[in-house]
C-alpha cells in the first residue's frame, strides 16, 4: 500500500503569525526603558537631600553595594565595542544583586582630561570642550539604546568644574602631607618641617637636619 504523496515545503498555515524581528525587539525593548526612567528603577536613593527616595522615612537598606564602570574617553565620535563588553559584564552583576534586595548604585561618568581629547580637537579642528560635550552627548545616547542600569542622576565628566575642583583639592591636600608611622595618620608637611627646624625631629640616620642644610 503506497502512501500518500507529503510535501517537504511547509504550507502557510504553519507560519506563525508573529516574528520576532529587530523592529519588534526594538519596540519591547524601548517600552522597557521608557518605564525604567519613569519609575526610576536604577535609582539609588540617599539618606536626605535632592536624591533621597519617594519615602525618606523608609530608610536607605543597610546591604549596599557600588558599581562603578570605567570611565569612557570621550576624545572621539562614538563608543567602540569594546565599551558595551565590559559594560554588560557590570550590568548584569548589578542586576543581579538589585534583584536580590540589595541598595545598589551603578554609576557611568566620562574622562576627558588628556592628549586624545585634545588630539581628536587638532583634528577636527574645534574646541576640546566643544568636541568632548558633543562627544559625551552621542555616548550616552548609545548607552541608552543599550540600557543599562546606570543612576543617570550620578554621571559625572572629569571636565565639569564641579569635579575636577575637588580632584585638585584632594591632589593638594595629599602633596602637602605626609604619613606619620609614629601616628598613623597623616599629617601636614608644615609640621614636619617644623619639628626639622626646632630639632625634636632627625633624620632616618640620626643625624641633625638644622646641621645638614
Amino acid at each position: 500500500m503506497t502512501r500518500p504523496h507529503q510535501s517537504s515545503t511547509p504550507s502557510s498555515d504553519a507560519t506563525p503569525q508573529h516574528r520576532y524581528t529587530a523592529e519588534l525587539a526594538g519596540q519591547i525593548e524601548q517600552r522597557w526603558q521608557e518605564l525604567w526612567r519613569e519609575r526610576g528603577t536604577f535609582h539609588a536613593p540617599n539618606p536626605v537631600g535632592d536624591l533621597a527616595g519617594s519615602d525618606p522615612a523608609s530608610g536607605v537598606p543597610a546591604d549596599k553595594l557600588f558599581v562603578q564602570d570605567m570611565f569612557p574617553y570621550p576624545s572621539g565620535s562614538g563608543l567602540h565595542v569594546g565599551h558595551p563588553l565590559g559594560y554588560i559584564a557590570t550590568d548584569v552583576y548589578a542586576r543581579f544583586h538589585r534583584m536580590q534586595g540589595h541598595n545598589v548604585l551603578h554609576t557611568l561618568g566620562y574622562d576627558a582630561f588628556g592628549l586624545p581629547a585634545e588630539q581628536y580637537a587638532v583634528q577636527t579642528g574645534t574646541h576640546p570642550r566643544t568636541t568632548t560635550e558633543a562627544n559625551i552627548v552621542n555616548m550616552k545616547r548609545q548607552l541608552g539604546r543599550l540600557g543599562l542600569g546606570h543612576d543617570d542622576r550620578r554621571s559625572v565628566a572629569t571636565t565639569d568644574v564641579d569635579f575636577y575642583h575637588w580632584t585638585q583639592w584632594i591632589f593638594l591636600t595629599i602633596y602637602n602631607a605626609w604619613y606619620d608611622t609614629a601616628a598613623g595618620k597623616a599629617r601636614r608637611i608644615g609640621e614636619l618641617e617644623a619639628e626639622f627646624a626646632d630639632g625634636t625631629r632627625a633624620l632616618g640616620d640620626g643625624r641633625d637636619w638644622r646641621r645638614c642644610r
